[in-house]
């Protein structure tokens, strides 16, 4: 019985014996299980942290590189700006110089224009000059004459687009036309002059019974000469003999045959007389007897430039670049008459250069435009109307008259 009992215990011990081995060997492989989550899922922790971390380096070079891909870009955009201004900095300098060189024609059709031999070719020579040289915004064809006429003429015709002429035909002209030309710039105030060959005169009232050459019949000479005789209390037609010859250079040679008259000559012709012939003087200068007669209230205005209205309507460019120039050749027979002395011989107007320099500071040189121009030769052909309507061509003009 005894036996049978420890039999049991035995079997019992045994058992639990076994059982806390086998509980053991539960819980180590739990714990070793476990342990192989644990670094089962350190390791994937690590492996997304490490794939994290590379995720945000490659996230970082992408943005440095994108970062320095754009700077690249701005640079050579930067680059590329500054090349191409230096391009276009360069191009413009280059155009600036081609333009001081040899500045663009703003037509490549020339504008014909007409000048009248004395002050208004003058006021010319230095715009011929520069446009034989190239050296004009225009092209122009120039031509020169001695007479009015066959400036009105070629006006008429369309021959020319600009031409100098006396301003009271430029107002015959214009009511012939019915209005077909504009009066753009005065460009000669009074170059007349009374001399003698050598006998002294007080006052043009003196001049009664006398022989008086002039050029300019049907033009500014006769009518200055008709309105200062009257003013001082002579009729042109019976107190004194008139003799018009068609240029002012045929008044060189009236001397050699008829001592005792006297002439009224413009610029140059005056200078030329007064240099060629001992004992001649100036006995009366017309712009002051103009003055004096008119009590100071208009002043000689007796060569301007015109231009035909269709050209103008159709050039308009032109003709302010025309203006531009002229005035400046104007400016520069003024300021500098050496050089346009040497100019007047070379293109025929005064046979000498030392002639025409001594000529032009009594040339009555000027380039009156716009308002004043308007205010001034308005008033010059006023007192031409009221002495004879016919000398402005029967009416004053209107005001389209004036550019």
């Amino acid at each position: 019985m005894f036996k049978k009992i420890l039999s049991i215990l035995f079997c019992v011990l045994l058992t639990l014996s076994l059982c806390a081995c086998a509980g053991s060997s539960s819980s180590d492989a739990k714990e070793e299980k476990a342990q192989e989550a644990s670094s089962s899922a350190q390791a994937s922790e690590e492996k997304e942290a490490s794939a994290a971390s590379a995720q945000t380096s490659e996230t970082a070079e992408a943005s440095s590189s994108s970062a320095q891909a754009s700077e690249s870009a701005e640079a050579s955009s930067s680059s590329a700006q500054s090349s191409e201004s230096a391009e276009a900095s360069s191009a413009s300098s280059q155009t600036s110089e081609a333009g001081e060189a040899a500045p663009e024609s703003l037509s490549d059709t020339p504008l014909n224009l007409y000048v009248l031999a004395g002050p208004t070719g003058i006021g010319a020579m230095n715009l011929w000059s520069a446009s034989d040289a190239g050296e004009t915004a225009l092209k122009y064809n120039i031509t020169m004459t001695g007479a009015n006429d066959e400036i009105v003429a070629a006006i008429s015709k369309g021959d020319a687009d600009i031409a100098a002429i006396a301003t009271n035909l430029a107002s015959v002209l214009y009511n012939k036309t019915g209005g077909g030309i504009s009066v753009l710039a005065v460009n000669t105030l009074g170059v007349l002059s009374v001399l003698s060959s050598g006998e002294q005169l007080d006052s043009i009232a003196d001049l009664a019974g006398r022989t008086i050459y002039s050029p300019g019949q049907g033009a500014n000479p006769e009518y200055i000469l008709r309105y200062v005789l009257k003013g001082n209390g002579l009729d042109p037609d019976n107190d004194v003999d008139i003799r018009f010859v068609g240029e002012g250079s045929e008044l060189l040679t009236i001397w050699e045959t008829e001592p005792e008259a006297f002439i009224m000559a413009p610029q140059p012709v005056a200078t030329s007389l007064i240099m060629q012939n001992e004992g001649a003087a100036k006995l009366f200068d017309m712009t002051d007897e103009w003055a004096a007669v008119s009590g100071g209230e208009s002043s000689l205005m007796m060569g301007c430039v015109v231009v035909r209205n269709e050209y103008l309507k159709d050039h308009a460019a032109e003709v302010e670049a025309f203006l531009e120039e002229y005035g400046a050749s104007i400016r520069k027979a003024i300021d500098d008459p050496q050089t346009t002395s040497v100019l007047c011989e070379n293109y025929g107007l005064i046979p000498k250069a030392a002639l025409a320099k001594k000529a032009i500071p009594q040339c009555g040189l000027t380039f009156v435009t716009g308002e004043e121009m308007k205010e001034s030769l308005s008033g010059y052909l006023q007192v031409m109307y009221d002495s004879d309507p016919g000398s402005i061509g029967g009416a004053m003009p209107g005001e389209d008259f004036y550019y």
